[in-house]
């Protein structure tokens, strides 16, 4: 769909079957057994099937009760005392959907959760569909639909620097700059418009070289957030690293080292490993995904043969190597592994295990056979390490953090989404031939078109168009029901 996204707003269409209309229930909290249970109401009649069940102790009349506030009394159906509930209401607009909005605190016993959901549902109230609350916001103007995404992110944050990626995307820095770019394309679309209105005056509203800055400025400012995105997108699903080598280099042993716990097993025999191992580790806010694979070497083992296959598939699909060696590998050997295991955008870790054997000393000039053996364009970093020794491995780990670290853009903002950055690698895709266009000396009609393009993307990314269903109905599904 393509529509005039100058008509700035929320979508005008009827929004598909996820929405239900009416007030709406769902649990909060993860179902199941626990200290307490939090079930959320929203909808014009929220405050009123409310006030049927709920009794405060105070004896304060519901209407009474103000809002922003929580109230302990007790909750009952048909005269049974079901539980001492906390109460909290927020009257609309000032709430996190724009409705009434009531959270029950109660027990975390399931079957207290359960009856007092279906006491509201025996009396007309609807139940949520998966991201149904978050969809009320966004639809009511509560929040833009990159932060509605971000709040989805917030919850499936495992590390601190995800977390703060979707927290700087809620809060709305991302969106302001997404919006500020949008209305100056909308400006001079406008301009450009106006001429074409007065063609035949020969008035000229929009400056040509102004419009060529603007452009190269936009131009540049999208593809910083563009090429943030790698980084972003590592930081929000945790780094790939593939640990490989040969058969008894210690690859088994740098992972239990790592996570301090025996993860895989350890032995003296060859191919021991022979399925890959994952885990995720936390360094400095960043989640690193290892994988443990089987040894590298020529076998006609059935299981082993189809384990080694697997770690080429594995280090094919990470970010991170950590190609393991010991002193008395063969350079050249080691070279033909790596070359065989290189890949587009692999940072290539080369690691010699077992420098305890050695007087805890790296072999400078091994290192430099090995890279010597390298094609030229194969840039590796070095260092030793020993898996018996927790503290040796501490150069390894600040390694792999300043990995990720690199690859922060010159923006400001970091962009984590995919359908951002498909939606911003259009834009550039339109501003481009709008520069074409201009330096070809294209009329004034033909530029309207592909500005309308590059509006239509960057205010895709927020919503600031009229979103068909499936785009909506792909977002929100992804929530949890309650949420």
């Amino acid at each position: 769909m393509n529509t005039d996204s100058t008509n700035a707003g929320r979508p005008t269409i009827k929004i598909f079957n996820m929405l239900s209309e009416g007030t709406i229930i769902a649990l909060a909290t993860p179902s199941g057994s626990g200290a307490i249970g939090v079930i959320r109401l929203s909808g014009p009649e929220a405050f009123e099937k409310t006030k049927i069940f709920f009794r405060s102790k105070s004896k304060c009349a519901w209407k009474k009760i103000p809002a922003n506030t929580s109230v302990l009394g007790s909750f009952t159906h048909d005269e049974q005392l079901i539980d001492e509930v906390l109460v909290t209401k927020f009257k609309e607009p000032n709430s996190y959907t724009g409705e009434n909005v009531v959270e029950i605190s109660c027990h975390g016993s399931s079957y207290i959760q359960q009856k007092i959901i279906t006491s509201y549902l025996d009396i007309g109230v609807k139940p949520a569909q998966a991201g149904e609350f978050t969809l009320r916001a966004y639809l009511n103007r509560k929040i833009n639909l990159s932060q509605a995404e971000a709040v989805a992110d917030i919850i499936a944050a495992e590390s601190e620097s995800a977390h703060q990626l979707a927290i700087q995307q809620m809060r709305g820095g991302f969106s302001k700059k997404m919006e500020d770019l949008r209305q100056e394309l909308i400006h001079f679309k406008a301009l450009i418009e106006l001429e074409l209105d007065f063609s035949e005056e020969e008035v000229e509203f929009a400056n040509i070289d102004k419009l060529k800055s603007l452009l190269n400025r936009l131009h540049k400012d999208i593809t910083n957030l563009k090429d943030s995105f790698a980084y972003g997108n590592v930081i929000k699903k945790g780094v790939p690293v593939a640990i490989a080598g040969k058969p008894n280099v210690g690859k088994s042993s740098l992972l239990n080292s790592l996570f301090n716990d025996e993860k895989a097993i350890v032995s003296n025999i060859p191919g021991t490993t022979r399925d890959s191992i994952e885990d995720t580790l936390v360094l400095k806010g960043i989640t690193f995904r290892f994988i443990d694979t089987a040894g590298l070497r020529e076998t006609k083992d059935v299981v082993e043969s189809i384990g080694i296959k697997k770690t080429r598939e594995k280090v094919s699909q990470a970010s991170v190597l950590i190609y393991l060696y010991q002193r008395d590998s063969d350079p050249i050997e080691i070279a033909k592994e790596i070359q065989q295991l290189n890949h587009e955008n692999l940072t290539l870790l080369v690691v010699e295990n077992k420098i305890d054997e050695h007087n805890n000393n790296f072999s400078v000039s091994l290192a430099s056979k090995i890279q010597s053996k390298l094609n030229q364009n194969i840039d590796i970093i070095q260092c030793g390490i020993s898996s018996k020794d927790n503290n040796s491995l501490i150069p390894l780990q600040n390694l792999l953090v300043d990995t990720v670290n690199k690859m922060k853009s010159d923006s400001s903002i970091v962009i984590h989404n995919s359908r951002h950055y498909k939606a911003l690698n259009s834009a550039i895709d339109a501003i481009n031939l709008i520069q074409e266009g201009l330096d070809k000396g294209l009329s004034g009609d033909l530029l309207s078109v592909e500005l309308k393009e590059a509006i239509y993307y960057i205010g895709s990314i927020t919503g600031e168009i009229d979103n068909d269903q499936d785009v909506l109905g792909a977002i929100f599904s992804q929530f949890c029901i309650g949420k």
